[in-house]
């Protein structure tokens, strides 16, 4: 029996998976303990604390010129590490230089711009498409979709693990179910297939995949939308179909944005966008698009009121009186 104590990033990665964070995720974190410890001569961090988590956190903004988002991640990753991994307390009043996020407002298209890009897409990427505008589905969320969490006859998506580690329920669009269905006869077929290859396995967070036993080979945990072809798991070597890698809907959606000739920065994350803002125009209650959005405070959903399609500020310009 190998008795060798683990190493720290090991120690860090097994963390993870227990707490079921993402593999992008896990990545990420590691990748940033490691240019901490890197950054300051390969120090072990029970060695070091404030000071050195500030002057690391300083210098990406200040010689690096990162981006707010990914400064946070960086001290996200780092505070992980002190408080999940060597248990060691941090002090509240971590005071790098921050970097300033800029205050942008969503791109946001309006409904002839969102069916113009749509309609000039086809097959599976246009029934993502629709999903992420009807449904208000982030892209991950789109593409980690299992055929479980698709209910027909509730008429409803339900949302496991999004952003912040929560589950919700949101709407599920009439003109999609047929699309739906079809792809699900056919990914059941390449399941059945699998399976008699002996793979048809698919990825579990690692609790789930604890408790209960051979259910990443079941009907209901596989992926709406799987890769086309098996892969290795990095995780656990183990051979399996995982989902749609997030890379081909984005380029799907970028071509098709291209070709309805859009000049707004559109993105798969603008059906969200837009998604949230056609329901304001509906008039639909801000708290109701903020339990479908899955945002925690409603200060979130408030952004969308700012770009509705009434001109700035819903004011009218003296020249059009």
């Amino acid at each position: 029996m190998d008795s060798r104590p683990i190493k720290l990033l090991d120690q860090v990665r097994q963390r993870i998976r227990l707490k079921g964070y993402s593999i992008r995720t896990e990545k990420a974190y590691v990748s940033w303990i490691k240019r901490f410890i890197l950054f300051h001569d390969k120090r072990h961090p029970n060695d070091m604390g404030k000071p050195e988590i500030e002057v690391f956190l300083s210098n990406l903004v200040l010689k690096s010129n990162v981006a707010a988002s990914t400064q946070n991640q960086a001290f996200n990753a780092i505070i992980f590490l002190y408080k999940q991994v060597i248990d060691k307390d941090l002090p509240n009043d971590i005071n790098a230089f921050r970097a300033k996020r800029p205050a942008t407002l969503p791109v946001v298209m309006s409904r002839e711009e969102t069916m113009r890009v749509i309609n000039v897409m086809s097959g599976v990427h246009q029934v993502m498409a629709i999903v992420m505008y009807g449904s208000g589905l982030r892209v991950q969320e789109c593409i980690r979709l299992r055929v479980k969490d698709v209910d027909f006859e509730m008429n409803q998506i339900v949302v496991r693990n999004g952003k912040g580690k929560i589950d919700r329920i949101t709407v599920f669009l009439d003109k999609i179910k047929l699309p739906i269905k079809s792809i699900l006869e056919r990914v059941k077929q390449i399941h059945k297939n699998d399976l008699s290859e002996g793979y048809g396995r698919v990825y579990l967070p690692y609790a789930l995949a604890r408790k209960y036993k051979n259910a990443d080979t079941e009907w209901g945990w596989q992926y709406v939308f799987p890769a086309s072809k098996i892969s290795k798991d990095p995780r656990s070597g183990i051979s399996m179909r995982h989902h749609m890698h997030v890379s081909s809907i984005q380029k799907a959606t970028k071509k098709a944005v291209k070709m309805a000739k859009i000049l707004k920065p559109a993105s798969c994350h603008t059906f969200r966008h837009c998604f949230a803002t056609h329901l304001l125009e509906d008039g639909y209650d801000i708290r109701t698009i903020q339990e479908l959005l899955g945002h925690k405070d409603v200060s979130t959903t408030m952004i969308y009121t700012h770009v509705l399609n009434r001109g700035g500020k819903a004011v009218r310009s003296p020249v059009d009186r």
